[in-house]
């Protein structure tokens, strides 16, 4: 029996699994149907196990349909982000961000399971064979999927792709070059608070801490476009 075929295989470690995920989103972005399981560890030369520990994450988080093994893709579901793309901007991403994100962290405290704290947990430090963003990402996805909401966790899916694409559109496109160990040292720092008050099942201060992690993450960005605006000038 190959390595491939063995379910009962070492846990990947996790820029294994930030690898796996960040292959399958670009395939569910090209595709309206992942293929099977075999013929996608092949495709990613990576073992079943370490393929269904990324679809598990995949399938909490809401991004593909938990129907037929979690192999179709909700692409062709899912609203059109270009539109918004080219309507919106950083700021009112952020905005929304501030109304949703905060109610999920609350939702997580009082309904996710105890595999869902475990991720929250996990994913609130960067692990090292992620960038920075998809770091961010991995931890306000787990806390999307830990609030047991579907329709909240989808709308986060969408509001997550349209920042990504207004940030590029609006911001420096090498970010992730610039943020300093110290930075990711702080956001993980923050990530670790709301992480534990969700494993405490304490609502409020989950809610509290989600929100201040973002209105700081707001005044940077706004001090970040105002600085380009100036420097336009």
């Amino acid at each position: 029996m190959t390595d491939r075929d063995d379910t009962t295989a070492t846990q990947a470690p996790d820029d294994t699994l930030g690898a796996v995920l960040a292959r399958l989103r670009e395939m569910i972005a090209e595709m309206p149907q992942l293929p099977p399981e075999r013929t996608l560890s092949e495709q990613l030369n990576v073992s079943r196990h370490a393929l269904r520990k990324a679809l598990k994450v995949l399938r909490d988080a809401g991004e593909i349909d938990p129907a037929r093994a979690g192999r179709r893709a909700l692409a062709d579901r899912a609203p059109s982000s270009t539109r918004l793309v080219q309507s919106t901007n950083p700021l009112e991403v952020m905005e929304m961000r501030l109304m949703i994100e905060p109610a999920l962290a609350r939702l997580a405290a009082l309904r996710a399971s105890p595999d869902e704290i475990a991720r929250i947990l996990q994913t609130s430090l960067s692990p090292s064979g992620l960038s920075p963003s998809q770091a961010d990402q991995e931890f306000h996805r787990a806390v999307a999927a830990g609030s047991r909401n579907s329709l909240a966790s989808e709308l986060h899916i969408l509001l997550h792709r349209v920042q990504n694409d207004a940030r590029l559109r609006f911001t420096d496109s090498d970010a992730d070059s610039r943020t300093t160990e110290e930075r990711v040292r702080m956001r993980d720092d923050e990530h670790r608070t709301i992480a534990e008050a969700i494993a405490a099942r304490d609502p409020d201060r989950a809610e509290e801490a989600m929100y201040e992690h973002l209105e700081r993450t707001q005044r940077k960005l706004t001090g970040r476009l105002g600085s380009r605006s100036t420097d336009a000038a």
